[in-house]
């Protein structure tokens, strides 16, 4: 039987749990799981790169700011790709399926590098198939990422009240995956061997995968391609569209591969006037081509109720880029940090700086159930903020953040070190201030985007949490340290570069979260009544 009803058959009613669409719940899972993965190899990839693989601090800055801006730049062309041809639910089964491959290559390690004769000798084989690996994790979520969220926006319809409340809830799964991962693969990886936390992150996304397909038939038909017969058309060599899609996807891999190798390579645009980075310079090109095409279908296919909206949608993706650069840090600065300049005991136990990172997604699952019942309640009684208000607070507050590490730094402990608790308390104001914006900004993505291009648009999203990848790590380089493996470090000198980074990290934050307070009449306005 087709998912899709035809024009005679009334539409399917979606199922409802705890007052929400069945799907939301299984998206909930999938996301849940393929966060897992994303995360438990994230929270090790720099202290892996430095510790492991001996690189210095400003490469190793630069391969995840690097890997960081092409795995959500990718994001764009899977929203094409779905939205023109794929349709979500086959975009999101083939993204996990390459999710998988590319995490369990994570858990081959080689030989650890070594200084032999001043000069730092590394398994080059083991370094490619890890570049290969994060090619296919790329690549994977650049399928996954937009249309799973995209998903979520389809089960709820237009000015539907639990929206917000839904995209909390779906919030809450990334975050369940996000703390687990981060204890458990950061536990084994920093004790057993990194190739155990990576190939666990692994697993976790067979789960996800596992789960999705289980859970299609409560879609309710939202993930279909919109023309099944020209997927199936036949193109050449006897392939259809939908083959030669997932063959164009393969060959491309291979130019991610050679694009994450470059990470810290300078390619001279017009030289001595403009020099970037591979990565950095296919970022722009995206970008361009992107907001060409969105503006170019604004103003000749939108109406001006349709343009103003989708105006406003830029707007949250401006938010998100400076939000996330500065929350990206927690991935970066905030790791080093924490490994070199804090005490690590807390409750009884000692933490690592791999298992901190899961801080962030403890504190978003203690705030999501909070925050999915306030707004609601906040709408009956007409006293909901709106969304440019929640995201200017949420830009406000994530300077706070960072103001919380300058104090702690400025402050250390009778043994030089910093409290760890300082530490917890700046993750818990990031993360009310991501509350407050990033799962509202997803909700503003999916119902203020013309429909036909909802999946593009929440690529353009995810582009503009790429560029803050790249600039979350050219911030954290400015605290870069030489750090040598028998030489212990300058505790109050390292203190003094990050306090003077976190310094600079918070007026940014508070700086923007002023500056959009005072835009949010104008972003109102172009929302057209949308709250």
């Amino acid at each position: 039987m087709s998912s899709t009803p035809s024009p005679a058959s009334a539409p399917p009613v979606a199922q409802e749990f705890l007052g929400h669409p069945k799907g939301l719940y299984i998206c909930f899972f999938t996301e849940m799981w393929e966060r897992f993965s994303f995360y438990g190899m994230k929270a090790l990839l720099l202290l892996y790169l430095v510790k492991y693989h001996l690189f210095s601090d400003d490469n190793g800055y630069n391969l995840i700011g690097a890997y960081g801006g092409l795995v959500y730049a990718m994001p764009v062309i899977g929203g094409l790709v779905a939205d023109r041809w794929l349709g979500m639910r086959k975009a999101v089964v083939f993204g996990g399926i390459l999710l998988v491959l590319g995490h369990l290559g994570m858990a081959f390690e080689g030989r650890q590098a070594a200084m032999v004769d001043g000069v730092i000798v590394r398994d080059e084989g083991a370094l490619q198939v890890f570049y290969f690996s994060l090619a296919l994790i790329i690549m994977g979520v650049g399928f996954l990422k937009p249309n799973i969220s995209t998903i979520v926006g389809k089960l709820y319809g237009p000015n539907d009240a639990r929206r917000d409340s839904g995209f909390s809830i779906f919030y809450a799964g990334i975050n369940i995956g996000a703390t687990v991962s981060a204890l458990l693969c950061g536990w084994l990886g920093e004790t057993w061997g990194w190739g155990w936390g990576f190939g666990a992150a692994g697993i976790g996304m067979i789960a996800g995968l596992a789960n999705f397909l289980y859970g299609q038939k409560h879609l309710m038909g939202h993930a279909e391609p919109p023309d099944p017969a020209r997927l199936r058309e036949r193109l050449f060599a006897g392939l259809s569209r939908e083959h030669c899609i997932y063959l164009a996807a393969i060959a491309g891999l291979a130019v991610v591969w050679l694009l994450i190798q470059s990470h810290s390579l300078l390619v001279a645009v017009i030289p001595g006037v403009f020099e970037t980075s591979p990565v950095l310079l296919a970022m722009h090109l995206v970008t361009v081509c992107l907001f060409g095409g969105i503006l170019w279908f604004m103003f000749r296919h939108c109406s001006t109720v349709e343009r103003d909206q989708m105006f406003a949608v830029l707007a949250f993706i401006g938010f998100c880029l400076v939000f996330f650069t500065l929350y990206e840090q927690t991935y970066g600065s905030w790791v080093l940090f924490s490994d070199r300049a804090m005490n690590h005991a807390a409750l009884g136990i000692e933490w690592s700086a791999s298992q901190l990172t899961s801080l962030g997604a403890f504190f978003i699952l203690v705030l999501a159930p909070f925050f999915a019942w306030l707004w609601p309640r906040l709408e009956k009684r007409g006293l909901n903020p709106g969304k440019s208000a929640k995201s200017a607070w949420g830009l406000i507050l994530a300077g706070v953040s960072f103001l919380v590490l300058v104090w702690s730094a400025r402050h250390p402990q009778a043994n030089g070190l910093t409290g760890i608790w300082w530490f917890v308390l700046a993750y818990f104001v990031l993360e009310v201030g991501e509350m407050l914006l990033s799962p509202i900004g997803l909700s503003a993505v999916t119902e203020l985007s013309v429909p036909r291009v909802v999946g593009l648009m929440m690529g353009g999203w995810f582009l503009g949490t790429s560029y803050s990848e790249v600039l979350a790590a050219q911030i954290g380089k400015l605290a870069s340290m030489e750090v040598s493996g028998d030489v212990a470090i300058n505790v109050a000198d390292a203190l003094s570069r990050y306090s003077e980074v976190f310094l600079f990290s918070a007026k940014i934050g508070i700086g923007a979260g002023i500056v959009v307070l005072l835009l949010t009449p104008l972003v109102n306005r172009l929302m057209h009544g949308v709250r």
